[in-house]
């Protein structure tokens, strides 16, 4: 078994569901400490006694990560626990899908409340105790957050503001040997898409996608986890994210068209 994240300390934020909770559950299987934060872990708490794991290991804080005090209060529990945070995994987030035209700019504050701003909060808070482990942050962004989709106004800015936020953090913290990964799945099977917001900041309880058909939480876990292990910059995941970011760079109003009409092909309109 790979030693790396033995006895590190790892905050993950969204670790109810999807990628956070699979992340979450990988780590402490590498026997690393982790703190779950999210809205609501009920059901966390009951998987984690399901599975026998002993609370020596892990810590659950009721987390908002819109709001900057409980980032705050977060961050300040982990330390009253663990005395430590090794690696900070920016998780966190929420989705929506509707046209700019007919969408509430609420809807589009609170992606960047929660996708941005979230992100902003727990580093600002983490900072000192990463640079003192010499520790990671990571940050879960998306294909949308280097590509504009339709129908994803809120979704796409935040990403992009997101990987332009941690980016600069990564040139600043590289004499502090604090390392910034910015990891970016393509389609994944998880709740995001049955959480998203339409254009009145409503959950859409549906997803447009054959979930079944698209990469686990599982499997990007252990890529994330790998590309905070390796220290890498920059990670897109699944055959077609890559290929999105490669014809973005060369061939741009070809993968315009291509966009178009895969976002058409998904719900039966550009959005």
């Amino acid at each position: 078994m790979n030693s790396y994240f033995q006895n590190k300390v790892i905050v993950i934020t969204g670790a109810s569901s999807g990628i956070g909770l699979a992340t979450a559950l990988e780590a402490l299987s590498r026997n690393a400490k982790v703190v779950f934060a999210a809205r609501n872990l009920d059901a966390v708490e009951k998987l984690l006694l399901q599975k026998n794991i002993t609370p020596e290991n892990y810590l659950l804080i009721k987390t908002d990560v819109a709001m900057e005090n409980d980032c705050k209060n977060l961050i300040e529990k982990a330390i009253l626990k663990f005395q430590k945070i090794d690696v900070l995994i920016n998780n966190a987030g929420i989705s929506m899908r509707a046209s700019f035209a007919d969408l509430d700019l609420a809807v589009l504050k609170k992606l960047m409340d929660i996708n941005y701003w979230g992100t902003v909060y727990c580093c600002k808070y983490a900072l000192p105790f990463l640079i003192e482990s010499k520790g990671a942050i990571a940050g879960i962004s998306s294909v949308a957050g280097f590509k504009g989709l339709p129908g994803r106004t809120g979704y796409s800015s935040s990403k992009f503001a997101m990987n332009g936020f941690l980016e600069t953090l990564r040139l600043e913290m590289t004499e502090k040997n604090v390392s910034v990964s910015i990891i970016c799945p393509g389609y994944t099977a998880s709740n995001i898409r049955n959480t998203a917001l339409n254009n009145e900041g409503k959950s859409q309880n549906e997803s447009p996608l054959d979930e079944s058909k698209l990469m686990s939480a599982e499997a990007v876990a252990n890529e994330i986890l790998k590309a905070i292990e390796h220290k890498n910059n920059f990670v897109v995941l699944t055959f077609l994210g890559k290929v999105t970011f490669w014809l973005n760079k060369f061939f741009p109003k070809f993968i315009d068209k291509q966009t178009l009409k895969l976002v058409q092909k998904e719900t039966g309109s550009p959005v």
